[in-house]
């Protein structure tokens, strides 16, 4: 046990760790908007994948389930932050859908209905069938596997950098509010002596500084002759 005045710095930190994730959540749910403002300007999703959206939207789901007190109580911040991600994505998904050609139109439509019905299925299960320990631990693990699929999920951009030697379908904010979130909520987790949130953001921290490093690096190698794309249609 800590010392009572120990105690309340510990607490005060936790806290402003999960604030900080907020506020770079916040960032990472709106560094999108100029790649769907050029989808919605060139009325076509072009290269874009769809897929980090429905696995954002989906772990935005899991992880607002997560952190709701019916299920973990003294996190809430993990609750807050994912409802308002879960609004960011849901949009997102809409616009790209309605841009996109007849074969991405009816794939992310039918993901989406997936996701929704895979949530519903899951918050009915946790309810009905688990007592409030065995329902954070059902929750938490399917958390964890839902922040690794959106944390791994620009594997298909970075490959396509790679390929391509171009950043411009890798959002450089993009990256670095990933990053800043997952450090954040990775010690927000570490605080609040909770695995299920310390563990999928520490991989996440990881996968962002390696979106980073390679942006760094191609940036430099195209130099001027590209734009990214966040600064050339921001």
């Amino acid at each position: 046990m800590f010392p009572t005045g120990l105690s309340s710095v510990y607490s005060v930190c936790g806290d402003a760790a999960g604030i900080a994730g907020n506020l770079f959540a916040f960032a990472l749910f709106v560094s999108p908007i100029p790649t769907f403002k050029r989808i919605i300007r060139n009325q076509s999703t072009e290269q874009f994948s769809g897929l980090p959206y429905i696995y954002a939207f989906f772990s935005c789901l899991i992880c607002l389930w997560y952190g709701m007190p019916v299920v973990s109580p003294g996190i809430i911040l993990v609750a807050t932050v994912n409802s308002i991600g879960a609004v960011f994505q849901l949009i997102y998904i809409i616009i790209y859908i309605t841009y996109a050609d007849k074969a991405k139109k009816l794939k992310m439509s039918g993901l989406l209905i997936t996701v929704s019905a895979l949530f519903l299925t899951v918050v009915f299960l946790s309810m009905t069938f688990f007592d409030s320990y065995e329902r954070q631990t059902f929750v938490g693990y399917l958390s964890v596997i839902s922040l690794i699929s959106m944390f791994a999920s620009p594997l298909f951009i970075i490959k396509l950098v790679i390929k391509t030697s171009s950043v411009e379908f890798m959002p450089f904010y993009l990256s670095l509010s990933t990053f800043l979130m997952s450090l954040s909520f990775s010690t927000y987790g570490v605080f609040k002596y909770d695995p299920f949130i310390y563990v999928p953001n520490g991989i996440g921290t990881i996968l962002g500084l390696v979106q980073l490093v390679l942006y760094t690096y191609y940036s430099n190698t195209i130099g001027e002759d590209q734009e990214p794309l966040t600064n050339a249609h921001a």
